[in-house]
């Protein structure tokens, strides 16, 4: 997008970028599924080329991520600040960071799972990526919240939307909790730093559902400013 064309954007709502950012970022995220499904066969020339499309993924929010820092217009004629706005996309950023981070170091150390790890963390893995879809689908309603005036049905749906997502992030603990537990009894059969890094994997991957409500809690907290 050019820079006039996205300053066009911006002209007509200085909340669409921020859309379109998240739309980015929860992609990036998805992209961790095509990606550990090669990592679990063991088809490592699949899981760099899986990896790659994370890569480019986290480039395109974050090169979003800096368009919409530097445009975003001060003195905007809104009930929300501009500093709010800022924070939120940072926020929502972080997603598409840690996506990138998991698979680099995946990646990095060609890390292995046990295959009788395979389904429980493909299942938490899954459950971690619902928490970023679920932050894209609340930020998706920002749109319609500013045309309602952040008042009415729109603002009782959002408000139920964040609700979902903190019952996603505490899914994500409980298999978390789980599958640690899992590892722990695996651990004598694995070299001792694939148990270490497995550790840090199954923790970063946490974050996903983490940070994704963090988004929520700082959508939630800019609302109950307006």
């Amino acid at each position: 997008m050019s820079v006039n064309s996205f300053l066009g954007v911006f002209a007509k709502s200085p909340i669409k970028p921020m859309i379109e950012h998240i739309e980015l970022v929860h992609d990036c995220a998805e992209a961790l599924k095509p990606f550990f499904a090669a990592v679990y066969k063991g088809d490592w020339a699949a899981a760099e080329q899986a990896r790659a499309d994370v890569v480019s993924k986290e480039k395109q929010a974050d090169d979003m991520k800096r368009k919409i820092r530097i445009n975003l217009p001060g003195g905007l004629f809104m009930p929300v600040e501009r500093t709010d706005l800022l924070e939120l996309v940072s926020q929502q950023d972080r997603i598409a960071n840690k996506a990138k981070d998991i698979s680099g170091l995946v990646m990095g150390r060609e890390l292995q799972l046990p295959e009788t790890l395979v389904t429980d963390f493909d299942a938490y893995l899954n459950r971690c990526i619902d928490a970023a879809s679920k932050a894209r689908e609340t930020i998706s309603e920002f749109d319609d919240l500013l045309e309602t005036g952040f008042r009415g049905r729109e603002r009782e749906l959002v408000n139920n939307m964040i609700a979902e997502l903190d019952a996603i992030e505490q899914d994500t603990d409980q298999l978390q909790v789980q599958l640690r537990r899992k590892v722990r009894k695996l651990e004598h059969e694995m070299p001792p730093l694939d148990a270490m890094f497995l550790y840090r994997i199954i923790d970063w991957v946490g974050d996903l559902a983490d940070l994704s409500e963090r988004v929520g809690n700082r959508f939630e907290l800019m609302l109950a400013r307006v």
